[in-house]
């Protein structure tokens, strides 16, 4: 166990090179300039976007309008108007909207309305926003090895800068509003006190703390992706346990019932682990192909699931081992992602889709609602239920948390 202390930022904007390419965040391998068209704008993209990207970052993308990819980089990097302009006329002429990423939409009577916030640092790569006993909401921006805090209220936000390597992939509040972190970058778990700033680090086995949840016997659990482990940590001990698990463990939820629920992406496989003795029981999801990200536990203790790779949402009976699956309304490429259970009903988002869909699933009528997220050029890749039983999502590409008030 590691005591530090971390600091507060003040909100700022740094230049495009030294926020995207300087420490903390990392540059992605140079490009070869052949591999983008000809025309005013090519050089100054080669220059400024493949700083920190590669070219199937453009290439392989929806497609936008002039101001939908201005709209996108300055979430990114803030940069000169005339360059800023080159820029998107360049990427409009050579990469326009894709008609077959757009999502299908269902209309319905529930009604939503979505707010969001641009988080402070640009490039930050903001995700899975949480909500505080205070009623603040809270997110990490893996890429700047920071979270932050939003009064919804006031719309004020801060930041809190957490050791350079952790990179920060989720977080989770505990009861006294300590928020806490997994370091993905450093095989730590960490817990930031924002009253005082201080940081308490502990190490991991696994190199890749991942997505974690408190139990309510005070445990903190955690899924660790690349390394193949789940852990436990007690807080007030600081003692760790962790084991091996089936590939790529990734999402994880507490059943009303105390099991825990693991979601894997590396096999077709949601596995059901006792907080005691940390042993998994693992049920099969039709076709080896399928992977799971996120799920969610009903009232009923039924598990839901999103099938990332099959297009699906996903219902498991734990009591029968039953499996429904029900196909997402913008099909099998529509790559479901986050999901969350309000009141019963399902929440997800399609974020394969451009813009990325918010969609609803009423599993008594087994109808779907959806709606284009405002700045869906991002990726929704986790969702919490506030205590007012809304929603709180992000974009991750295009640095925003957002707000979803649900008017059933």
């Amino acid at each position: 166990m590691q005591h530090i202390r971390g600091f507060r930022l003040v909100p700022f904007t740094l230049s495009a090179l030294s926020l995207l390419c300087g420490a903390p965040f990392a540059a992605a391998q140079p490009v070869q300039p052949g591999e983008l068209p000809d025309g005013e704008g090519k050089e100054l993209v080669q220059t400024v976007c493949f700083a920190c990207h590669t070219a199937t970052n453009i290439t392989g993308a929806a497609g936008y309008d002039s101001a939908h990819w201005k709209e996108l980089f300055n979430s990114m990097i803030t940069l000169p108007a005339a360059q800023a302009d080159t820029i998107a006329n360049y990427l409009a002429a050579n990469f326009a909207p894709r008609p077959n990423r757009g999502p299908t939409l269902i209309e319905g009577d529930t009604k939503v309305n979505i707010q969001e916030w641009m988080a402070p640092t640009r490039g930050q790569r903001t995700r899975d926003p949480v909500e505080a006993p205070d009623g603040s909401i809270w997110w990490t921006g893996m890429w700047a090895s920071l979270v932050g805090r939003l009064d919804p209220a006031t719309g004020a936000m801060e930041e809190y800068r957490l050791p350079v390597t952790a990179r920060p992939h989720s977080i989770v509040p505990d009861a006294e509003g300590n928020i806490w972190y997994t370091g993905n970058s450093n095989g730590t778990i960490g817990k930031l006190d924002p009253k005082t700033g201080e940081i308490t680090q502990y190490s991991t086995l696994a190199s890749d703390p991942h997505s974690a949840a408190f139990h309510p016997n005070g445990d903190l659990y955690f899924t660790a992706q690349n390394s193949g482990m789940l852990g436990r940590l007690d807080p007030v001990t600081g003692e760790l346990k962790e084991i091996t698990t089936e590939p790529r463990p990734y999402g994880i939820k507490v059943a009303p019932n105390g099991t825990l629920w693991v979601a894997y992406n590396g096999t077709n496989k949601i596995g059901a682990m006792d907080p005691e003795t940390m042993e998994v029981r693992y049920f099969e999801v039709p076709n080896a192909a399928s992977r799971v990200r996120r799920l969610d536990i009903d009232s009923k203790g039924l598990v839901w699931f999103v099938n990332s790779t099959q297009g699906k949402l996903g219902r498991l009976n734990p009591a029968t081992g039953e499996i429904t699956q029900w196909d997402s309304p913008s099909g099998a490429r529509s790559q479901p992602y986050a999901l969350a259970v309000v009141e019963d009903k399902v929440w997800y988002n399609e974020s394969g889709m451009r813009p990325d869909a918010l969609v609803r699933f009423d599993p008594e009528t087994e109808q779907f609602q959806s709606w284009a997220i405002p700045s869906g050029v991002g990726i929704v890749r986790n969702m919490w239920v506030t205590k007012d039983n809304n929603l709180l999502i992000h974009q991750t590409s295009s640095n925003r948390i957002g707000l979803v008030t649900i008017e059933d």
